[in-house]
């Protein structure tokens, strides 16, 4: 049985949103994109690329997916032909004729648990929608959160208000510190939390 890992880099305050460049993603008025790029470095490179090496198919929402197969196709480095080689499956009920290669394209989120019967290693990159949706469902096994310090108090969040579903985590290996000041935290599912315990 495999499992479905979500990657996703988030401020301190949680938001998700135009990681990667400045017209990423600006709906909402969001003027922050391509925050990541000053805290990059070589050692939070270097845990991302082993991350996509792991993996052996790709889970994005439709956002998401045009970001990537608007982009990576037209790349030719080592993460560019990783992405362009491995299955990749987009969670969508318009797009029913995805143009990027290799690309799959599933009506329902209750069609992606079967993934994990034909998958190690499945992985969904930021497609926050799409995330909250399987975490709901419980079919997401590990958080990958680079963590970087920054604060916008906008944007786009995991866990917007009112949202999400109570689950507990552990911490599945020790923190990742990186020079530039991004941490690398990842938490495997772990039942229902627990709560009211005696403390006195």
């Amino acid at each position: 049985m495999g499992t479905i890992s979500l990657d996703l880099f988030m401020t301190i305050d949680g938001v998700y949103q135009a990681p990667g460049g400045p017209d990423e993603d600006r709906s909402g008025g969001f003027d922050f994109g391509g925050w990541q790029a000053a805290y990059s470095d070589e050692e939070a490179g270097a845990a991302n690329v082993a991350g996509i090496d792991r993996m052996d198919a790709l889970l994005l929402g439709r956002r998401t997916y045009d970001i990537f197969a608007g982009y990576w196709p037209n790349q030719d480095d080592h993460i560019a032909r990783t992405f362009n080689a491995m299955p990749k499956f987009v969670v969508s009920r318009s797009l029913t004729n995805p143009e990027w290669e290799g690309t799959s394209a599933l009506q329902d989120v209750a069609d992606v648990a079967e993934l994990k019967d034909r998958f190690n290693d499945i992985h969904v990159i930021g497609s926050g929608d799409l995330a909250r949706s399987l975490l709901e469902a419980d079919v997401i096994d590990r958080l990958n959160l680079y963590l970087y310090p920054l604060t916008f108090g906008t944007g786009k969040r995991l866990f917007p208000d009112g949202s999400g579903v109570p689950a507990a985590f552990r911490l599945a290996q020790p923190p990742q510190a990186f020079p530039n000041g991004a941490v690398l935290l990842a938490y495997d599912r772990n039942g229902a939390p627990v709560t009211g315990i005696d403390i006195s």
